[in-house]
């Protein structure tokens, strides 16, 4: 049987809030959430899923625009995987150009942290010992 699971069981589990996991629900991010008998909303696995992916195009910082095309995409079925690779690539792209930016700052740091320890070192082997 499919787990099924509250929307503060989710906020607690994915780290969203409650009304991010709303918010992303009413513009279209997620498919509309099955409701119990009651109205609230029931998480299963596949959304819980769903949310994990979005999480992690959200902290690489694909705008929300291209969150919403992608999921609609989705939507649309199997005939949109093409469309949907290319939009993918394109972040992939973006963030392997992110990537090497940040090697080259880390090396450029790692160089003046270097300079600075050396110099640190020199100027303590000069100083006389006292005492």
């Amino acid at each position: 049987m499919d787990m099924e699971l509250t929307i503060q069981q989710v906020a607690d589990r994915t780290g969203l809030s409650v009304h991010t996991l709303r918010y992303y629900e009413r513009i279209g991010l997620m498919d509309p959430v099955h409701r119990t008998p009651n109205g609230r909303r029931s998480y299963k696995e596949n959304d819980i899923e769903w949310i994990v992916l979005l999480i992690h195009l959200r902290s690489t910082e694909m705008p929300i625009a291209e969150m919403q095309q992608f999921a609609s995409l989705v939507r649309q079925g199997d005939s949109t995987i093409a469309d949907r690779c290319v939009l993918l690539e394109a972040h992939e792209r973006k963030l392997l150009e992110q990537y090497q930016e940040l090697q080259t700052t880390l090396a450029l740091l790692s160089d003046k942290i270097g300079y600075y320890r050396s110099w640190e070192m020199s100027q303590h082997e000069k100083k006389p010992i006292t005492g």
